[in-house]
């Protein structure tokens, strides 16, 4: 199967978060390694970048818009878009979206370009969480939305870590390039 990332960046930002989306890249081959490892699930990664324009309040771009992308480009393809705009429709406190064969977070931008341990924090962990939803439905697991929820509140609240992976996708205990749910707490 093909998990195709799409960051969605406007008109006006075009050229000016080239970093991020090169973070975006690595964060791809990490989702590679990360479900091949914990799901035992090889998928084929695809990154790419949509340029919005700006639109009109009554047509601005949401969810719906994204749906309609992704049974354009094929619903057979685990589209996964990166946005800059929170869904308005959402039971993820991490600002994401889920549905069969699609995923969506709000992407946060660093202020500093090189901060990688911002977007980590604030991106990669919530890309986990909408992964984590589309894997576990994919081999019939249940309880996929009520677990996952479960997983997330006891790392924001219940002082358990993050998995952390360094630059060459492995663990760490250093400064950490990928943070990710810790799986173990799925019970799989």
């Amino acid at each position: 199967m093909l998990l195709h990332f799409i960051f969605v960046i406007k008109d006006k930002e075009l050229g000016s978060r080239s970093a991020e989306f090169e973070y975006v890249k690595k964060m791809a081959h990490f989702f590679k390694i990360w479900v091949k490892t914990k799901f035992s699930l090889d998928f084929d990664i695809q990154c790419d970048e949509m340029i919005t324009k700006p639109r009109i309040l009554l047509q601005r771009l949401d969810t719906h818009n994204l749906l309609k992308d992704h049974r354009e480009r094929g619903e057979d393809i685990y589209h996964f878009y990166l946005t800059h705009f929170r869904p308005l429709l959402t039971d993820c406190t991490c600002e994401g979206y889920h549905a069969e064969n699609f995923g969506m977070i709000r992407w946060e931008s660093p202020k500093n370009q090189d901060d990688t341990l911002f977007l980590a924090e604030k991106n990669c962990a919530a890309v986990s969480h909408e992964i984590a939803h589309e894997i576990l439905r994919q081999i019939g697991h249940k309880r996929y939305i009520e677990d996952v929820h479960d997983v997330w509140q006891q790392h924001l609240f219940g002082a358990i870590p993050f998995e952390q992976y360094g630059e060459d996708f492995k663990p760490t205990s250093n400064k950490p390039s990928f943070l990710a749910l810790d799986t173990t707490l799925f019970g799989l």
